[in-house]
């Protein structure tokens, strides 16, 4: 099995006699790094007996084409590496790229091979490495505390996150902040950006739902940096006007749209705020911001590594052009390895590599600074006649897509919108059929959580990802006299600030939001309940929108409820968040790994009832 699977190479030459090498370890291995412009040339060779010696590009072909310690070099004769070696020598196969006769390594993948060249036998190199190694080294013993201008008192994990942010801008290199929602990224980056402001302006891009969020950040946190908001007729001359302590702010949209001018300058810092925005490196989006030029590059994301590796490759493009090379070598060397045929190694090695440049605290790691959050599943029972509404719509679903062909992009499509109709289904039958006079099992146990909610005077967050099932939500406060604000994608940035200025000054029992509008870059601590109304795909999309109450400044317990109506495709759905989960944090924590939810993975949600 072993060998069907390619993980061992059996072999029985006939009339042969097999010659083993002794076994070589690390003090059999000469290195050489010479310096260049972008990248450091390795070579080297590792000195098999008296008479035999390989090359260094001739010993990682053989790795490549060969799994296992013991390496054939034909006429019955193998090599024998120690493990550590062989796992030290496939890390630097995977970390550099062959060019001719050359053997190219990136100079920030030096983290990774630390445990090779602390090791060899010999090793010769330049000044060029000898003097990164000084400056890196110098760095990381150097202890910079936060900027007195900084106005804010920040905590523990801050101080060491700002710290590590200063370190990483000093040796030249990208960085990824990807603390856990609420944890306090902006006044991290802004304490950097108080460091940095002297010596040149700043570019802080964001999704426009946050962009309005920075100038109250900035005035509340580092009054002495002045903020520029990236808007108006006089673009062009606002972005020539910037100098030393300038930030200015843009949208993503107005980047896109604006991708020569602000290519066009170089700037002191770049922060690319909610990265996952440039995920995918397709778009015209993704593809102006790695057209910035900047002396730093930082981008925040809680979710850094969300539902495809190429996300990963796409964020890392960013901050360190090259690292983890072109997208086909990078999804020959990781992506396809750990996502179809889970390669543990070829994990490890991933880890290995990115691990330096990304700092992450999760909430359980300072908890103690936060208050506890208590999540419950509410199950929602249908009514007979609203069960039996819900199976007519799926039995038609089935019916309609049997009669298109598969596979085909229509009946993906096609899918897709079953699905939905059933997701609205759950939630009440009048989102799918507008006249149906039939109650809703969910909005009745809704009525019921939120009547007492308000009668012990608490304040809740209400989520739904569907604008139409908060339209119903809305009459039925109405009708029962409970005060909320409410937010969606439509709403001005002028009224949703001032909406969610009124919930925090206490105006307003409950805040009805869409899921998408107000999973970002809201600070909701009036609350101290949410509700899911309907569960999304994705839960760390849920997780951020919860966080808009569990952050920083939380003073109470907070407790999250999820309304799930049994029997339904959102059963299903729950059950796919531990999937997610586990894929989102995999090279952080070091769990396994899975593909995207196939054609039929979405069908079958639909088949079983």
């Amino acid at each position: 099995e072993e060998q069907e699977q390619g993980r061992v190479v059996v072999e029985w030459p006939e009339g042969e006699t097999l010659r083993l090498s002794r076994r070589l370890s690390f003090s059999r291995l000469s290195l050489a790094i010479t310096g260049h412009r972008d990248w450091f040339e390795v070579s080297g060779e590792l000195r098999v007996d008296d008479e035999l010696a390989l090359s260094m590009k001739q010993l990682l072909e053989l790795l490549r084409a060969t799994p296992g310690r013991f390496i054939p070099l034909g006429d019955g004769q193998y090599l024998a590496l120690t493990r550590e070696l062989r796992r030290q020598l496939d890390d630097l196969a995977a970390l550099s790229q062959g060019r001719g006769k050359e053997i190219r390594l990136h100079p920030l993948a030096s983290f990774a091979l630390e445990g090779l060249t602390s090791r060899v036998g010999s090793l010769k190199v330049d000044e060029a490495w000898r003097s990164r190694l000084e400056r890196i080294r110098a760095v990381q013993d150097s202890c910079p505390n936060p900027p007195s201008t900084l106005q804010a008192e920040l905590r523990d994990y801050q101080v060491d996150g700002f710290r590590w942010l200063s370190r990483m801008a000093a040796m030249g290199m990208g960085a990824c902040l990807a603390d856990d929602m609420g944890l306090g990224k902006t006044v991290q980056a802004l304490a950097l950006l108080l460091e940095r402001g002297p010596q040149g302006p700043a570019l802080v891009v964001a999704p426009t739902s946050v962009c309005l969020n920075w100038p109250a950040e900035v005035g509340r946190f580092a009054p002495s940096l002045n903020l520029r908001l990236y808007a108006g007729p006089q673009r062009e001359k606002l972005v020539q006007d910037l100098g030393p302590m300038d930030v200015l702010v843009a949208s993503y949209t107005l980047l896109q749209q604006d991708k020569k001018l602000l290519a066009g300058r170089k700037w002191h810092t770049i922060v690319l705020d909610e990265a996952q925005a440039i995920k995918n490196v397709v778009t015209k989006r993704a593809q102006a911001a790695m057209s910035l030029e900047g002396g730093f590059r930082l981008i925040t994301t809680g979710t850094p590594i969300e539902n495809h590796l190429g996300e990963l490759w796409t964020l890392f493009n960013f901050i360190n052009p090259g690292l983890l090379g072109s997208q086909q070598g990078f999804n020959e060397r990781f992506a396809i390895p750990i996502a179809r045929a889970q390669d543990q190694e070829a994990r490890k090695r991933l880890k290995r590599l990115i691990a330096p440049f990304i700092l992450r605290r999760t909430k359980a790691q300072v908890l103690d600074e936060l208050p506890p959050r208590t999540e419950v599943a509410l199950q929602v029972e249908m009514s007979p006649a609203e069960a039996a509404f819900y199976e007519i719509l799926r039995q038609e679903a089935l019916e309609r897509l049997a009669e298109l062909p598969e596979p085909s992009s229509e009946r993906q499509f096609q899918i897709l919108a079953e699905i939905t109709r059933l997701r609205l289904a759950a939630c009440h039958p009048r989102l799918v059929r507008s006249g149906l006079d039939l109650p809703s099992a969910k909005l009745e146990l809704f009525a019921q959580v939120v009547a007492e909610l308000v009668e012990n005077r608490h304040k809740a967050l209400i989520f739904s990802q569907f604008v139409s099932h908060l339209t119903l939500i809305r009459h039925r406060l109405d009708a029962m006299g409970i005060s909320y604000r409410y937010l969606d994608g439509r709403t001005p940035a002028a009224i949703r600030r001032r909406e969610i200025d009124a919930f925090q000054a206490g105006e307003g029992d409950l805040f009805l939001i869409s899921l998408k509008a107000g999973g970002l870059g809201l600070n909701l601590t009036a609350a101290d309940y949410v509700l899911h109304m309907d569960p999304w795909w994705n839960p760390a999309v849920e997780d951020q929108a919860s966080d808009r109450a569990h952050r920083i400044g939380q003073q109470r317990p907070v407790t999250v409820y999820r309304l799930i109506t049994r029997h339904t495709i959102e059963e299903k759905i729950v059950q796919l968040h531990q999937d997610k989960r586990d894929l989102a944090n995999s090279l952080l924590d070091g769990g396994d790994m899975s593909g995207k939810i196939s054609a039929e993975e979405l069908l079958r949600l639909i088949r079983e009832g």
